[in-house]
């Protein structure tokens, strides 16, 4: 093992910090649960927030505390890694639309910063951004 990936390892290894499971758990206990009937596992879930965050369970409640313990690990290192958690569904139904024009660069450039922000799109990115600017 090299000794970048052995330090990988011991990284993965470690708990995450106290700070930053707090922080998690506030966030994801803010996100949206799906759970849907699965025949080979009982239930399946996710948030749509962050829908890779998966768990699943014999009950409703099983598949509930697995998508919460998943997506708050997830979180969490989206925080130790410096990056910004996506922020939870306000409800509010989005029925208007802005059309922003960019070049082809600013557009390559602003879409692989949402990536590395850990956005699910540019339109996830740009409305957090201008809306946490705004307040």
């Amino acid at each position: 093992m090299s000794r970048s990936s052995d330090t990988a390892a011991r990284a993965l290894s470690r708990p995450f910090s106290a700070a930053a499971l707090a922080k998690a758990r506030r966030i994801a206990e803010g996100y949206r649960l799906v759970i849907t009937p699965d025949p080979d596992v009982g239930f399946f879930g996710y948030t749509l927030e962050m829908p890779l965050a998966m768990g699943e369970g014999r009950s409703i409640a099983a598949c509930a505390r697995s998508v919460l313990d998943s997506t708050v690990a997830a979180i969490a290192a989206m925080i130790e890694q410096g990056q910004r958690p996506p922020a939870a569904d306000s409800g509010l139904r989005r029925d208007q639309q802005v059309n922003i024009r960019l070049s082809a660069e600013e557009k390559l450039r602003l879409e692989a910063l949402s990536k590395r922000e850990g956005f699910r799109s540019l339109s996830d990115f740009v409305r957090e951004t201008a809306l946490r600017k705004s307040a």
